[in-house]
């Protein structure tokens, strides 16, 4: 597969993604706002790895992806309706700190 497939086909998976994760999932441990900050799909389309970044603190968090874990099937069942491919990946979702790094790290700088 091409790389510009590839490259549209995350995209679209990170643009709906990003979308059952705004109005998709009604669990209340989902407390924070969740965004999607970049999405790896395999070139067989069966597995995909989800890097979301949770705003809040640790047990926000950790409660924020108990929530996405659990609603797994119903967000890949979302997807499945909305992305036109053969087959919806399996997905796995992983949190991304990169945000809260960066911005601790500007935090230091402003205080040099």
């Amino acid at each position: 597969m091409d790389n510009g497939r590839m490259i549209r086909i995350n995209d679209e998976i990170q643009r709906e993604l990003s979308e059952v994760l705004r109005s998709g999932i009604k669990d209340p441990r989902l407390t924070a706002m969740a965004s999607v900050v970049r999405v790896e799909t395999t070139t067989d389309l069966k597995f995909c790895k989800a890097y979301i970044s949770i705003l809040g603190d640790e047990e926000q968090k950790a409660k924020g992806m108990e929530a996405i874990n659990s609603a797994k099937g119903r967000i890949r069942s979302s997807l499945a309706s909305s992305i036109n491919l053969r087959q919806t990946p399996e997905f796995t979702f992983i949190l991304d700190d990169s945000l809260d790094h960066s911005f601790k790290i500007q935090q230091l700088l402003d205080e040099v």
